[in-house]
């Protein structure tokens, strides 16, 4: 009984939940199908057990008490798609209360956690409606609905440029005598480091030169052995030739060798060279011995100088090549500071018009959504209807919120209100479930399965706005008969062309349209008692669906009624049915 119009899923859809040591769970390895799957069997088998433990791997809060006797921890593995790997969130529960939660075999927090996978799965159960009941996301459901992502764009940039506008004001905001103070201190740098006439590199080369004429006697010694080495004494005819008469000498016999042999003229080049480069060495080494500083006055000087280096160094925090640039910077915050009440005045200027960029752009996306949220109300109000909530009627209220005395306003309407960067709106779902009654906030509602199935008529309009991978529906059918059964069967099968849906039922009706059908049930297992799911088979199929039509008992119209419900439902599907949220 395959879908003839297979689902268009995005990634982020649950693959796998595997669940050990959970209450009655034992060990259970579930692989979901995209689309419609439903999950049946007798009450109390574990089912609604299993979306208990799909929360554990969202980051809900862990119940120690969920452990199964005699089992040190229970574990909860979900495993979601994501290119290019899977991503694996996995929860433990400690019978002694610790919780340990890892992404992607990394430990994190249970927030951590619950920031990861929380926004690929929404579930709608009994007792938790999860953000469905979040007036924030409420609003988040309208904009996609009404498709005001310019608008809600272009609020985000005006309250952005505002923010920047006022904080740079904020930085301006600077006491008279502290200004004052500032200004003479930067004034005081910028003529203490521009008085010094610093050179970049200075410190060091002074450095060099102190350390030469420490060391001025040894190296005149060094200098004049090295000058005689190289070009002999020079004061007499009896003195011995240097290494540079040598070369010269060897580069003359060599000569004479060439005449003679050819083969020693590349010699001859080599010897000339040599002689050539001794010459320059001993040239340098007299220069270098002519520089050492002698003179005590001399070097009184130097130090001076490289004491007002290091003096400045530690004044200002940085060496004498960072202090070269500082005087001019110094002098440009100094004049800036002069001016500072010119730029606060411009700054406040562009505040009012910034601000009233803000008040643009929220009025613009007032304006939408009021439109949207009227258009919104009516389809899931018809939505409703056809799940069953009959005489329901459900608005969309669009209000705002009176800013604070000491918080910033906008104008709209008159009123002074509150804004951020989603607008100025607080955007709330109601309902009247009953005629001639008030409409009341959707989370001040007090039936789980009137919530559920208003849940699924918003869901299934804004089957397109809501990007949530996974929808979880706990006991969607609580309250409803027969008659409303199918339309919510198509409802959810539709909502599964868009999102892959998990679905805990009772009625047949619903089961039977599901892409993938898991039954649940418990037996008895080495003297305990364990839940067991596996995914039915075709006839397996009619079995289950028999049995929640007739009982154990329903015998063969039982059977027969189970097979009608499945043709019918493949007859739904080949129809040509349109996608979730067609209302629009």
């Amino acid at each position: 009984m395959a879908d003839l119009r297979g689902p268009e899923l995005a990634a982020g859809r649950l693959l796998e939940l595997a669940v050990a040591d959970l209450a009655l769970i034992e060990r259970v390895r579930i692989t979901f199908a995209a689309g419609f799957n439903v999950l049946t069997g007798e009450t109390g088998a574990g089912k609604s057990l299993l979306i208990d433990a799909l929360g554990l791997a969202l980051g809900a809060r862990a119940d120690p008490g969920l452990v199964r006797h005699g089992a040190d921890a229970a574990r909860v593995e979900a495993l979601f798609d994501r290119l290019p790997e899977a991503l694996v969130c996995v929860r433990e529960v400690g019978a002694n209360g610790r919780s340990v939660a890892r992404v992607d075999d990394e430990t994190v927090t249970a927030g951590r956690l619950a920031s990861v996978a929380g926004p690929l799965v929404e579930i709608h159960g009994q007792r938790d409606q999860g953000r469905l009941l979040d007036e924030r996301w409420q609003r988040e459901l309208l904009d996609g609905y009404g498709g005001h992502a310019a608008e809600r764009a272009a609020v985000a940039a005006a309250v952005a440029a505002w923010r920047e506008n006022q904080a740079a004001l904020a930085a301006l905001a600077i006491d008279p005598l502290e200004l004052e103070r500032r200004i003479a201190l930067l004034e005081h740098e910028a003529e203490d480091i521009a008085g010094a006439r610093l050179v970049p590199g200075e410190a060091a080369a002074i450095r060099a030169r102190l350390d030469a004429s420490r060391h001025g006697e040894a190296i005149a010694r060094g200098s004049a052995a090295l000058a005689g080495l190289l070009g002999g004494d020079e004061g007499g005819s009896d003195a011995a030739p240097g290494a540079r008469e040598q070369a010269a000498l060897a580069a003359a016999e060599a000569t004479a060798l060439a005449r003679l042999d050819a083969r020693y003229g590349p010699l001859v080049e080599r010897l000339a060279g040599a002689a050539a480069e001794l010459e320059d060495v001993a040239s340098e080494t007299r220069r270098l011995a002519e520089t050492v500083d002698h003179d005590p006055a001399a070097l009184a000087v130097l130090e001076a100088r490289l004491s007002l280096l290091y003096s400045l160094e530690r004044r200002y925090g940085t060496d004498v090549d960072g202090l070269v640039g500082r005087a001019g910077q110094a002098a440009v915050e100094a004049d800036r500071l002069r001016h500072l009440g010119s730029e606060r005045e411009r700054r406040r200027a562009d505040g009012e018009r910034l601000l009233a960029d803000v008040a643009a752009t929220c009025a613009a996306l007032s304006a939408r959504r009021a439109v949207a949220a009227v258009d919104l109300g009516a389809t899931v109000e018809t939505a409703a209807a056809e799940l069953g909530l009959h005489g329901t009627r459900v608005e969309v209220a669009v209000g705002r919120r009176i800013a604070a005395p000491d918080e910033p306003a906008i104008e709209l309407g008159g009123d002074a209100v509150a804004f951020d960067g989603t607008g100025a709106d607080v955007v709330v779902f109601q309902i009247a479930p009953n005629p001639g009654e008030p409409a009341r906030p959707l989370a001040k509602i007090a039936s789980g399965g009137e919530l559920s199935r208003l849940a699924l008529a918003i869901e299934e309009v804004l089957a397109a706005a809501d990007a949530t991978p996974t929808l979880v529906f706990d006991e969607i059918d609580a309250g409803i008969g027969g008659r409303s059964a199918d339309p919510v069967a198509r409802t959810l099968w539709l909502l599964g062309r868009r999102h892959q849906v998990l679905c805990v039922t009772h009625l047949p009706q619903i089961a039977a349209h599901a892409d993938a059908h898991f039954g649940i049930r418990k037996v008895e297992r080495a003297g305990r008692t364990v839940t067991e799911v596996r995914r039915l088979t075709d006839d397996e199929r009619v079995e289950e669906l028999a049995a929640m039509i007739g009982g154990p008992a329903g015998g063969a119209a039982a059977a027969a009624s189970a097979r009608d419900l499945l043709e019918r439902a493949t007859a739904f599907r080949a129809s040509g049915a349109g996608p979730a949220g067609a209302r629009r």
